[in-house]
């Protein structure tokens, strides 16, 4: 006779589980806006997020692991791992199909570089090689749903 034995374990949500939560919380609250620059090199693509001190961004998922570099301020980033503040100036590992959090302790700068080898410089093409997204629903975008849900109580006031 086999026995087994089992010990039955309530999941943990992952961190990609916990972002969509977050980012789902955050459909009723304004955007705020948190500029976004491109910038090209031979053979490079880096893409520049400026985040306001207090603001929450649930980053998009990215398809290839990438390096992203915190220029200014402080910020806490929760992953698959927990969390982690980090103090610019700072190089972070952004793993491949993770739906990142980044808290902005204090006004900060990040910034993601991707290889490019074709030397693309359609923003469209650049951010659906990359994510799970298209230009349009990343921050800011008119399929953003976070703005789409905000349009109406926007127009209001």
């Amino acid at each position: 006779m086999i026995k087994y034995e089992f010990t039955l374990q309530t999941a943990q949500p992952n961190a990609r589980e916990k972002a969509e939560r977050m980012q789902a919380a955050m459909m009723g609250e304004k955007q705020v806006d948190c500029p976004i620059k491109h910038y090209f090199a031979p053979g490079l693509f880096a893409r520049e997020m400026t985040i306001p001190k207090g603001v929450c961004v649930v980053g998009a998922v990215h398809k290839t692991t990438n390096i992203s570099c915190l220029s200014a301020g402080t910020v806490r980033l929760i992953t698959d791992d927990g969390y982690v503040d980090h103090i610019a100036p700072k190089k972070v590992l952004i793993k491949a199909g993770a739906k990142n959090q980044w808290l902005a302790l204090d006004d900060a700068v990040l910034t993601n570089y991707f290889p490019n080898p074709d030397n693309e410089t359609d923003i469209e093409i650049l951010v659906q090689r990359y994510t799970e997204s298209t230009l349009s629903e990343l921050l800011g975008g008119n399929d953003n749903k976070q703005l789409t849900a905000n349009k109406p109580a926007q127009l209001e006031h």
